[in-house]
């Protein structure tokens, strides 16, 4: 296995508001997990932060995942208790209020990969040499196209396109949506929405397919980014199966 992360303030924004993460137990299991903090006087970076933290403390805290069953019990539990610190947060900071986060996150072990996600920061996998979406954005043109009153197409280029329907600290009780995906992949990666608003997937599949270090794919994805405005924070948390050049 071959991991890195890295988070970058982008062109536009004065600081960053993303925060991301890796981590490895004594079994060879992973958590990679992506937050895309929300809400003025630097609220957001708290807010992901206060995910990030939160989810790294637990899993480290765990021997093991252990079964399926129970690591999407974990997911649950966790969203559900950084869903609520965010709320006693705000309730005792008036100038956080409306703070929230994205959150993206990815749990793999031998025997499964699951992702959860709340809000706009997605998940892939990488297979044969292709980028496949797996989580969905909680989005509003996202429901619009759901129900045929937008076009993928117009939902692309739409001035809401950015509009929330779920955010952690926004909705209370958080919904989180599980995805059970394969295993037989040869990489994943999380990112916010800094890097998808910014390259289409393709544009994605060609810098990680390049003959480049994984670490050097991801600082060449950052730096196209910002080359085409980086209007906002950028954070990419990536795992290959195969160490070396892909």
């Amino acid at each position: 296995m071959e991991t890195y992360f890295l988070t970058d303030t982008g062109k536009v924004r004065d600081h960053n508001e993303d925060s991301v993460i890796i981590l490895k137990n004594a079994n060879n299991e992973y958590l990679l997990a992506v937050a895309d903090g929300m809400g003025g006087h630097k609220a957001g970076e708290v807010a992901s932060s206060m995910a990030i933290n939160h989810l790294s403390k637990k899993f480290t805290e765990r021997e093991k995942m252990g079964e399926k069953a129970e690591a999407v019990n974990f997911i649950r539990d966790e969203v559900a208790q950084i869903n609520e610190s965010i709320f006693a947060y705000t309730s005792e900071h008036e100038e956080s209020l409306g703070m929230g986060t994205t959150l993206v996150l990815a749990i793999f072990t031998e025997d499964y990969l699951l992702f959860g996600n709340v809000g706009d920061s997605s998940g892939f996998v990488f297979k044969n040499e292709k980028l496949y979406k797996v989580t969905k954005d909680h989005t509003l043109v996202n429901l619009l196209v759901k129900t045929g009153e937008l076009t993928e197409e117009e939902a692309e280029h739409h001035p809401k396109k950015n509009i929330l329907m779920r955010a952690l600290g926004a909705n209370n009780p958080a919904e989180v949506d599980i995805f059970d995906v394969d295993t037989d992949i040869d990489g994943i990666m999380l990112c916010s929405d800094g890097l998808t608003s910014m390259l289409n997937e393709n544009q994605i599949e060609r810098v990680l397919l390049s003959n480049n270090t994984l670490e050097e794919k991801i600082i060449k994805l950052i730096r196209k980014c910002n080359v085409r405005g980086g209007t906002d924070n950028i954070s990419i948390a990536c795992l290959m199966t195969k160490e070396g050049d892909e």
